[in-house]
C-alpha cells in the first residue's frame, strides 16, 4: 500500500465515499439505510460538514480507502457540544490500520473544535468496531434493543461514548 494520507474531504471525493457507503448499505448492518444513495444525495449530505463538523478521508493506492465524520448529535441547541461519530472503510482496505488512523484524527479534530463528548452507535455484532472504540477510550453506555430491521432481522444498537474533557 502506498503512503496513506488523511485529509479533509473535498467534493471530488464524493464518488469514492458514495461507493463505500453504498457497499455498506448492500452488505452490512453498519448503516440502517436500506436503499442506495445517489451522488446528488451525497452532495446534499456533504453540505452539512465543515469546520465545526469535520468530514475526513483516508486516501491510499489512488482511491478513497475510508472516511470518518463528526455530525450533529441532535437538533436541539443544548446538544451542540456533543458529536456523533461515523467511520466507514472500503472492503479492500479493511484490516490495514486505516480505521485506527481515521479514528485518531477525528478524535483529535473533536478536541480541537471543542466538543465535550463523542457518541457512537454500533450495530450489535460488529465486534471489530466495538474493540476499536474501546481502544480509544470509548465506554459502553447502553443498548437500544431491536431499533432497526435489516436483512430480515431486528438489530440492536450499542452506544459508546468518549468524554473529551
Amino acid at each position: 500500500m502506498e503512503a496513506m494520507i488523511i485529509r479533509d474531504a473535498i467534493v471530488e471525493d464524493l464518488p469514492g465515499i458514495l461507493e463505500i457507503y453504498n457497499d455498506a448499505i448492500r452488505r452490512l448492518t453498519a448503516t440502517f439505510d436500506l436503499e442506495e444513495k445517489t451522488l446528488e444525495d451525497r452532495r446534499e449530505w456533504f453540505s452539512h460538514y465543515g469546520a465545526h463538523h469535520p468530514l475526513i478521508v483516508a486516501h491510499a493506492d489512488g482511491k478513497i480507502a475510508g472516511y470518518s465524520s463528526l455530525s450533529m448529535f441532535r437538533e436541539k441547541e443544548a446538544f451542540k457540544s456533543t458529536a456523533e461519530l461515523s467511520l466507514y472503510i472500503a472492503e479492500d482496505f479493511r484490516g490495514r490500520g486505516i480505521g485506527k488512523a481515521l479514528m485518531l484524527e477525528i478524535v483529535n479534530r473533536a478536541r480541537k473544535v471543542g466538543f465535550h463528548t463523542i457518541v457512537s452507535g454500533i450495530t450489535a455484532g460488529n465486534e471489530i468496531s466495538v474493540r476499536m472504540h474501546e481502544q480509544f477510550g470509548f465506554q459502553y453506555v447502553g443498548n437500544f434493543r431491536e431499533v432497526g430491521s435489516k436483512f430480515g432481522r431486528w438489530q440492536d444498537v450499542l452506544f459508546y461514548q468518549l468524554m473529551l474533557e
